[in-house]
This record gives C-alpha cells, sequence and structure tokens, in this order.
C-alpha cells in the first residue's frame, strides 16, 4: 500500500510533527520551514539586509576555498541542506553550513549522517531567540564543531567552538577579524557582512 505524502504549508504554522514525518514532507513553495522541538516553523523569505549579509558571508569563503584548495568541500544554503537532530525532534535549514568532506552517499539517510564542520546563523528580529538560544543547544548535541552567528543590529558576530560538551564563546567586532581553527588561514572580516547590510536603502 502506497503512504500517502504529508503536505506542509503556511497554515501548519505551529503545528506539532514529528521529526520522521517532517523530514520528508511535500512544502508550499515561498517560505521557508523548520521543525523545532516538534513543533514546525513557518517563516517569510528573508528580508534584503538578511540577504546581502548571507551573500557578503558566501563571498569570503568562496574567495578563501578557491585560495586552499581542499579546505571546503561545499558552502550550502539553507535550501540546499538540512540537518537533522533527532534527540531535540528539529530539523534546521541554517543560513549557511561549511562542509569541509564530501558526503558519503545519496541516498534518502544522506542528511542523517553528514554533518558540517561549521554553520552560521544571521539574526532577524524573528529569528533572534532561536539563533542565540534554542539553536546553539541543538546544533551542539548533533556535532557541530563551529557555530557562528552575525547580528547587523549589534555589529558582533558571535563564535561558538566546541570544546567536549560545551561551547566557548568568542565575540568579534569590527575591524577585528576571526581566525577559524576549521579553515586554516582563514582571516574573515565581519564588518564587511555588517556594512553589506548597512548599505542597503531604507
Amino acid at each position: 500500500m502506497k503512504q500517502t505524502t504529508i503536505k506542509v504549508g503556511p497554515a501548519d504554522n505551529g503545528r506539532r510533527m514529528s521529526l520522521a514525518d517532517f523530514e520528508f514532507a511535500e512544502v508550499v513553495p515561498g517560505y521557508h520551514y523548520e521543525l523545532e522541538r516538534g513543533v514546525i516553523i513557518v517563516s517569510d523569505v528573508p528580508n534584503l539586509p538578511h540577504f546581502v549579509q548571507v551573500n557578503a558571508i558566501r563571498f569570503q569563503l568562496t574567495a578563501y576555498a578557491l585560495a586552499n584548495p581542499g579546505q571546503i568541500f561545499a558552502v550550502a544554503g539553507g535550501a540546499e541542506c538540512k540537518l537533522l537532530v533527532p534527540e531535540f525532534d528539529s530539523e534546521r535549514h541554517p543560513d549557511l553550513a561549511i562542509f569541509k568532506t564530501s558526503p558519503p552517499g545519496s541516498d534518502s539517510t544522506t542528511w542523517r549522517k553528514y554533518l558540517p564542520e561549521i554553520v552560521i546563523e544571521v539574526v532577524s528580529a524573528s529569528s533572534e531567540a532561536r539563533d542565540y538560544r534554542t539553536k546553539r543547544d541543538e546544533y551542539l548535541a548533533v556535532g557541530i564543531r563551529e557555530y557562528w552567528i552575525f547580528d547587523a543590529e549589534q555589529e558582533e558576530m558571535l563564535v561558538l567552538r566546541r570544546r567536549g560538551k560545551r561551547w566557548v564563546e568568542e565575540r568579534i567586532r569590527p575591524p577585528k577579524t576571526y581566525a577559524s581553527r576549521q579553515l586554516p588561514g582563514l582571516d574573515f572580516d565581519c564588518g564587511a557582512v555588517f556594512a553589506a547590510a548597512r548599505a542597503v536603502p531604507d
């Protein structure tokens, strides 16, 4: 007997669902979907300031990857990858994810075992609590090595680095740059990210 496909749309915001059902659900396009602690979270496509910050981050990572062959396999956006966090019954789609190695396979279970070393979130008004509190616990639990949070309002990059079973925090403000242990030789300029946000017309 053929299994019925589960469909999820904007009206399902706040609906409870298991990770097993949400992982393969068919979604109505034009929105951003995540599962947070067993609850569907539906949000609009990010605004222009958010977009230009993500783009500015990607530019620097792409330049680094081209100058340092073999250090980065892929930089994926939220629609290109997912992180399954069974311990919290969550599915996350970070703004950017840095994978240093190639995937172990390409079947339907790939995302259950293929993890990025670094995940990146750009804070917006609607995501602030999730980015700073909820996601930090989930990304730690699933095995992420570094979690970068960019906050244009504060003009601050918060880096969480794994040390055993806890995060160690480092706050970077322009003109200070960040050197990641995961990406030798990287000199990341967070000031360029915040400058991109400031340049967006009101």
